[in-house]
């Protein structure tokens, strides 16, 4: 590896469904192996802690005061991730240790907003085990919007990986032209995009978005099987009876920063796809088109961010010890 290239691992995995701390002990196992294969960075697919609301469109989710949605609901929150709460201390120790930065699509119980609403949250942990950023969905997609809330640009950030600056989006909002162009004003030139999985959202994506920013563009998706419903999960019969054999098929992939593959999507199975990425391709790329540098005009158009995190309360007196 030269001193312009980064290796990243690409874990295309199926959570333990809708169970919080057994999906984090295979999040951490698979950790480990991309960094036993050397890589700088490892991504994970959106929600795959505790994992994706599969059974919203399939049970009449937006039957309003249903007592099988409220319940469904209630077990989805108490398997949320508390950041606060050290929900992901296992996560950030391996990172540490390990020497490997971390991208982690996880149902985000929020602090500062109650704590029983659910954010859908990209979470970023550097190479020495700190939490960089927290990305809260911007605006959840169609069914998700019955069980997820509505997040904030307080995200909206890239940090330092090597010679690249690396930022993300959450599955939708990548399609979103302004979150995107808040990132690549930032320098980003390593674009994550993370996905509950699915080819048919990746296979396009991810090549326009290479072509547009001039960046390499990693999309990784999770999986998700009839399979994985566990048995003892609330209402598990119903679940079972109208899951489909396969709900999510992965779609993991990596495209140019001219828009060519680096890797095809992988689909079908779980997997970590390992690649290494060369900083110089970016400038090569870059000749023809900046979109935030050369091939700009702020003087007719500019992008205002608000980044300020969002809450329901604000308190100005000294906090209790008690």
């Amino acid at each position: 590896m030269s001193e312009t290239s980064i290796i990243i691992g690409l874990a295309q995995i199926a959570p333990v469904w809708l169970q919080r701390d057994a999906t984090l002990d295979k999040v951490v196992a698979w950790i480990s192996d991309a960094a036993a294969r050397k890589c700088d960075l490892v991504a994970f697919g959106e929600a795959l802690v505790p994992g994706y609301p599969f059974w919203v469109e399939r049970t009449e989710g937006a039957k309003f005061e249903s007592d099988l949605q409220k319940k469904l609901f209630a077990h989805y929150v108490r398997q949320g991730v508390c950041i606060e709460d050290g929900d992901l201390e296992r996560v950030c120790e391996t990172a540490r240790e390990l020497d490997i930065a971390v991208y982690l699509g996880v149902m985000e119980r929020a602090s500062n907003r109650g704590g029983h609403s659910l954010y859908c949250s990209m979470v970023y942990v550097d190479k020495s085990g700190t939490v960089r950023s927290v990305h809260r969905k911007l605006m959840p997609t169609h069914e998700e919007r019955l069980v997820w809330a509505i997040g904030d640009g307080n995200g909206l950030r890239t940090h330092k990986l090597g010679p690249f600056t690396v930022g993300g989006l959450n599955c939708w909002e990548n399609w979103l032209p302004l979150p995107r162009a808040s990132l690549y004003a930032q320098g980003e030139d390593l674009h994550v995009a993370i996905w509950p999985g699915s080819v048919r959202n990746t296979e396009d994506i991810t090549r326009f978005i290479a072509r547009e920013s001039r960046s390499f563009v990693v999309s990784v998706s999770g999986l998700m099987r009839r399979e994985d419903i566990d048995s003892a999960l609330p209402h598990a019969d119903l679940l079972l009876e109208s899951a489909d054999d396969l709900m999510a098929d992965g779609g993991s992939c990596v495209a140019g920063p001219d828009g060519e593959w680096v890797l095809a999507p992988v689909t079908g199975s779980e997997s970590l796809s390992v690649v290494e990425i060369d900083h110089s391709r970016v400038l090569e790329e870059r000749h023809s088109l900046d979109v935030v540098g050369h091939y700009s005009r702020p003087d007719v158009t500019r992008l205002i961010v608000n980044r300020e995190r969002q809450a329901t309360a604000e308190f100005t007196d000294e906090p209790s010890d008690d």
